[in-house]
């Protein structure tokens, strides 16, 4: 069921030895939200420890070198930035239908959890985490702060996404004031840092980018090969879905990434007015207006043509 912060609090506040879940392929949001918990239930006195399917990316070392916390039998589970059970990759057998509240700012979250707290006009779960400490008078440490600076910077594409809130500037504002968080080193490496491979690769997907249905959807794949010849690994991955929209009049872009099982991480993102999260739906998976995403088989051509046709339904 869907709760607000006076049920999440007393959730908390009564819980001890927490699991907290971060979808596969992480991203600055679920990471800086597990690991921004973490800090606040500690404060608490509570012990948590943070777990993904896919491990933590080096580049969010800065968040994680503290740990993701000691090895226990949990009995509390939680579930950050997660809108599907099946976005928890193998935790899914571990922990699936016993998720005990989840935090999420996802519209298209399945309500899995006997507790959600779903704000849909977040920009980022770090959003919520930080408005949720607040509304329980439990102060956060400067390591948090970065962390939840971090969600709701990369959320928000460094505040320049359609689905930036004011709130999202006065709490980074906040983390910067109270906190003196280095905002740019932060922002310089999740956006500006790149290893040579991943340049290369960004060369070849626009090389590669196929525009269809007279220009308003741009299209590409990055396969297993690729990578390997770019020596780039699925971590590298991220940020590269708004290259699809770049090119003026483009309505849709939508950035393929075929996994080593051969299923294709498709993500999705609309330059104006088109509902992508409605479009995943259709394939079986969500997320917001502007940018969601879905899994889909090969073979890659395949793929292409059932994308392709769901957004030609879309755009009418």
């Amino acid at each position: 069921m869907f709760i607000g912060f006076s049920e999440a609090e007393l959730f908390l506040r009564n819980c001890e030895d927490a699991v907290i879940i971060t979808h596969r392929n992480p991203d600055g949001d679920c990471i800086g939200a597990g690991f921004g918990l973490k800090d606040i239930l500690a404060q608490m006195g509570i012990r948590s420890r943070v777990v993904c399917h896919d491990g933590f990316p080096a580049r969010y070392g800065f968040l994680t070198s503290e740990g993701a916390g000691e090895d226990f039998e949990p009995k509390a589970i939680i579930a950050v930035d997660i809108a599907d059970e099946n976005l928890m990759g193998d935790y899914k057998d571990i922990y699936g239908g016993r998720v005990q509240l989840c935090i999420d700012h996802h519209i298209s979250n399945k309500n899995y959890a006997e507790k959600t707290l779903l704000r849909g006009d977040a920009t980022a779960a770090c959003e919520i985490i930080y408005d949720l400490a607040q509304y329980m008078g439990v102060k956060i440490t400067k390591h948090c702060a970065m962390c939840l600076y971090t969600g709701i910077s990369t959320d928000s594409g460094c505040f320049k996404y359609g689905c930036t809130t004011p709130r999202a500037h006065e709490i980074a504002a906040e983390m910067m004031r109270s906190y003196d968080i280095n905002f740019a080193r932060i922002n310089r490496y999740m956006f500006d840092v790149k290893s040579m491979g991943r340049l290369k690769l960004e060369a070849k997907v626009n090389e590669l980018m196929e525009y269809c249905l007279g220009g308003k959807l741009a299209i590409a794949a990055i396969t297993q090969d690729m990578m390997k010849d770019m020596g780039v690994s699925m971590e590298e991955l991220e940020g590269f879905a708004p290259l699809t929209i770049q090119l003026e009049n483009t309505e849709v872009g939508i950035l393929m990434r075929e996994r080593e099982d051969g299923v294709f991480k498709c993500s999705f993102r609309s330059a104006n007015d088109v509902n992508v999260s409605a479009i995943c739906q259709l394939i079986g998976g969500g997320g917001h207006a502007k940018a969601a995403g879905c899994t889909i088989d090969g073979p890659l051509e395949d793929a292409k043509k059932q994308l392709i046709a769901a957004v030609e339904r879309a755009l009418g």
